[in-house]
């Protein structure tokens, strides 16, 4: 999602052992000779009443349409959602549907119903390729995708002209001259947060998929970013900080974001921000927006929103909810007031004269939304705290990630 980093899952891995050994998903309910179909989802629309209107709509139009389904849609806050998940879930309490995140998907594989049982082929052609994957786990769709958001590089005309660069970046090799340009100007080419808080998805990994590496083996059972290419990207990265092509002080810290360079207008270029996040500070007529990086690859971190079925819901009555709401017309409403994007290929363009936003929607194709790995989370907090003594020259890229990949692979043992 935009700016929602910090949503990522927090607890379902730990309790997912504990809860799928129970009877798990609410079971479709029976009121008045209708089936219920259950729904949990968390403000996509941050405007309360907005979000409200929107889903009241939708299950009134849905209803009109299928008499004999009832369907309740709850809105819940984002904060702890998944220890709230599981322990509903285990106490056979869960919702028919929820909205999921890709790295939650294998963390609660055992108590989805695939979207592969009720995804019907004509709908299955309309998604994305980049989409389907991101909800994939061991061969199977897992949930049904509802929107997608993708992080090319975006720069600051301002900073570009400042510098004397009349094109954004495009690869690695540009990036760099651009770091070198800048330096002489006063300016950084890039933002790079090392905290070791923020999430890899969005700082690390892309590098890591640029140079042809990946954070697992193909089969998940082993780390893989110990690889020549995660020493040639962490490598590449080290040099900003280095040579003062980046902030040192973002390799330790994540300040507001009003505090930092970035808003100041003294840095070039950034893959970890949204448009929505620097448009106050550099103008909306600033912002030039690139494509994904290229190194070996041409790869962008992006999200993607699902809709999941659980076991024990009414498949046939939650697999009509789920493809209702995932029709272009019925999802618009859901994703313009956050900027997002759909899915599918057949939704027409749902930001006409928006070049920011047509730049970014040509990039969803060229998106990874990280590993579906049930030890995803924990080997990236193994993983970061390594990149970070890289950057700050306590150890070498190779050393870091070796180090790293020890601890990962004994994290994905014990997770199997």
């Amino acid at each position: 999602m935009r700016n929602r980093t910090t949503r990522l899952i927090a607890a379902a891995t730990a309790v997912t052992s504990a809860f799928c050994l129970a009877a798990c998903g609410a079971d479709g309910e029976s009121a008045g000779g209708k089936t219920t179909v259950t729904t949990w989802v968390y403000p996509v629309i941050f405007d309360e009443k907005e979000n409200a209107a929107y889903w009241s709509g939708l299950e009134k139009k849905f209803e009109k349409a299928h008499p004999d389904i009832d369907v309740k849609v709850s809105t819940y806050p984002w904060a702890d959602r998944d220890t709230k998940l599981a322990t509903a879930l285990a106490a056979n309490k869960g919702p028919d549907v929820a909205y999921l995140i890709p790295d939650q998907l294998a963390a609660y594989q055992r108590n989805l119903v695939p979207a592969d049982d009720y995804l019907a082929d004509a709908d299955r052609a309309a998604y994305r390729d980049s989409a389907l994957k991101a909800v994939t786990v061991d061969g199977k769709a897992m949930a049904t995708p509802v929107l997608m958001s993708a992080y090319p590089l975006m720069c600051n005309k301002k900073v570009l002209d400042a510098v004397g660069v009349d094109t954004v970046p495009s690869t690695w090799d540009d990036l760099a001259a651009l770091g070198a340009k800048a330096k002489k100007k006063g300016y950084y080419a890039i933002t790079y947060s090392g905290d070791t808080t923020a999430t890899l998805n969005m700082t690390y990994y892309p590098l890591l998929w640029q140079a042809g590496g990946d954070v697992f083996s193909a089969d998940g059972t082993k780390s893989a970013f110990a690889s020549d290419a995660g020493v040639e990207a962490l490598t590449w990265l080290k040099q900003f900080v280095d040579k003062g092509w980046t902030p040192k002080d973002l390799v330790t810290k994540t300040p507001s974001i009003e505090q930092t360079d970035l808003a100041k207008n003294k840095v070039a270029c950034t893959w970890q921000n949204s448009a929505a996040e620097v448009e106050s500070y550099w103008g909306e007529d600033d912002i030039v927006m690139g494509s994904a990086l290229t190194g070996q690859k041409s790869v962008a971190y992006g999200t993607v929103g699902t809709l999941a079925m659980f076991r024990g819901a009414d498949t046939g009555a939650a697999g009509q909810w789920i493809s209702f709401v995932a029709q272009p017309d019925n999802v618009a409403g859901l994703l313009t007031p956050g900027g997002y994007f759909g899915a599918r290929t057949d939704g027409g363009d749902l930001y006409p004269g928006d070049t920011l936003q047509q730049a970014t929607e040509k990039v969803l194709d060229s998106a990874d939304v990280g590993p579906l790995n049930t030890a995803a989370r924990d080997v990236m907090g193994a993983l970061a705290p390594q990149i970070q003594a890289a950057l700050l020259g306590k150890s070498t890229p190779k050393e870091a990630l070796d180090q790293a990949a020890t601890a990962a692979d004994q994290i994905i043992s014990r997770k199997r």
